[in-house]
């Protein structure tokens, strides 16, 4: 994409904007601000690492915890509108059992207990879009029969396995095509920090619900900032892992391309940095790509660099100052060497290019049982026009973006991106090593009024571009900005 076609793109972003902006506000005003009720349980307070050893030692009841969350999550709900569908009286039911098999001494000793079931007796919330046997698993698509899980994902499997206790569903956008929680089914997730701003997406509901104590730690995914937009607009921590560490089947939509677990992947969210590697481990697909996560890292060992932009890339926004200054003390903290990764500007065209090349990923368009598709673009296209469509703006989108990138763009071009793509990878392997650390801005603001996202979808290439070359990124809170909103940095 030349200069000139960017400064078009990012002229026509703004264009759009004059009609998102007037309807955000509309949308957002008739939205009461109250603040979420506090917290009266000093369990909600505690790590979950803290909470599974008190548990795995008798000092605490997995009963106690599970009550104490289900309560909060029966508080703030009705103001975030996060979950989709719970088990509360059958995760207390879980919960009871565990207590009277740590009572006999059943489950082995302490130490034991801490290896094989680090999760043991504590709830975990899962997005709605991963399976959950029993469980509503509509990825927020309107049908005409709610789609229930037949069985776990691989990675709820794994969870369980941890001990772990699944409590609710939350909620996604339609088919996670969106940055922002919503859809016709469960409707619009609020952000526990100002209710008239967005959590974010596709993982919002998630966000909301840990960042409020509403849920100790979650289950996500993340295709192009899923997990990590809705953390940083929350101020909790969302991790992407390394392709295939935690096992990408289970999901819905799903994918049979090969390049699928390459790019998407569930990860992990939760309100203190500490419980990271706990769920990420217990996640953590046995037969997948090996991590060292009990490996300690001496934070003096490591090389660090940073970045406050994506360079002269003609297409994003400015990164808000307040940000800009969250960057630089890290940096500081850190020690950081800044650095200027020149490839970095190529980011929306081999990030959009490379994820609307894949084939066969489940949209509103595929073929049904019958072989045929429930829709057609320009059908769905229409009725949308004419407010007729049962899908969400990005739902129906996505067709004629898909489209585009597949009968549009010359196959020389293609091919000039998956070089850039490679070289990109490489520069990062080159720089980084096995001892390096990038920070970098997930997004250029933080939390704004519902749906703006729309106008700012080019943003959000400064996360999709981990997904591209296949490296882990985790988004974390380092503070709050001139409107006690939370600041969140790409590590």
């Amino acid at each position: 994409m030349s200069f000139a076609i960017r400064r078009l793109l990012r002229a026509a972003m703004c264009v759009f904007s004059w009609f998102v902006m007037p309807y955000s506000q509309c949308v957002s005003s008739r939205i009461e601000r109250r603040k979420l009720p506090p917290i009266d349980n000093p369990l909600l307070l505690l790590s979950a690492t803290a909470l599974a050893e008190r548990i795995r030692k008798g000092e605490v009841r997995s009963e106690d915890v599970v009550r104490a969350y289900v309560h909060r999550c029966q508080q703030v709900n009705p103001l975030l509108n996060a979950i989709v569908e719970d088990r509360f009286d059958a995760a207390l039911e879980e919960a009871r059992e565990i207590d009277r098999q740590l009572a006999k001494g059943a489950l082995g000793s302490v130490e034991e207990l801490a290896r094989t079931k680090p999760l043991l007796g504590l709830p975990v919330s899962v997005k709605e879009s991963l399976a959950v046997e029993g469980m509503s698993n509509t990825a927020g698509r309107k049908l005409y029969e709610k789609k229930v899980a037949l069985c776990d994902a691989p990675v709820v499997r794994q969870i369980k396995r941890a001990g772990g206790i699944v409590l609710l569903v939350s909620n996604t956008p339609e088919l996670c095509l969106c940055w922002e929680t919503y859809n016709q089914c469960t409707g619009l997730t609020r952000n526990p920090y100002n209710l008239q701003r967005t959590a974010g997406g596709s993982s919002g509901g998630e966000a909301a619900l840990i960042s409020s104590a509403g849920s100790l730690m979650g289950v996500t995914t993340d295709i192009a900032g899923s997990s990590r937009l809705p953390a940083m607009f929350t101020g909790v921590f969302g991790h992407k892992p390394s392709p295939y560490v935690v096992s990408p089947y289970g999901h819905h939509p799903s994918c049979d391309d090969e390049n699928w677990g390459s790019f998407f992947t569930p990860g992990a969210m939760t309100r203190y940095a500490e419980d990271l590697p706990l769920l990420l481990e217990a996640m953590r697909d046995p037969e997948g790509a090996p991590v060292t996560l009990d490996k300690p890292v001496p934070l003096g060992s490591l090389k660090c660099y940073y970045m406050e932009n994506d360079g002269p890339s003609g297409l994003t926004r400015p990164i808000d100052p307040d940000i800009v200054q969250a960057i630089r003390d890290v940096a500081a903290h850190l020690n950081a060497q800044r650095v200027n990764l020149k490839r970095l500007r190529w980011t929306l065209d081999i990030s959009v290019c490379k994820m609307l090349r894949m084939k066969n990923v489940e949209t509103i368009y595929s073929p049904q049982a019958n072989g045929k598709p429930d829709t057609t673009i320009k059908r769905e296209v229409f009725k949308y026009l004419l407010g007729m469509s049962k899908s969400d703006l990005p739902s129906v989108m996505i067709g004629p973006m898909q489209h585009i990138v597949n009968n549009y763009i010359p196959q020389s071009r293609l091919d000039f991106l998956d070089s850039q793509t490679e070289k990109l990878r490489k520069d990062f392997i080159d720089l980084l090593g096995t001892d390096g650390v990038f920070i970098y801005p997930g997004f250029p603001n933080t939390a704004h009024r519902h749906y703006r996202i729309f106008h700012k979808l080019v943003d959000t290439t400064y996360m999709m571009v981990f997904n591209t070359v296949g490296l882990p990124a985790a988004s974390c809170m380092v503070g709050f900005d001139r409107d006690k909103l939370p600041i969140g940095v790409q590590v």
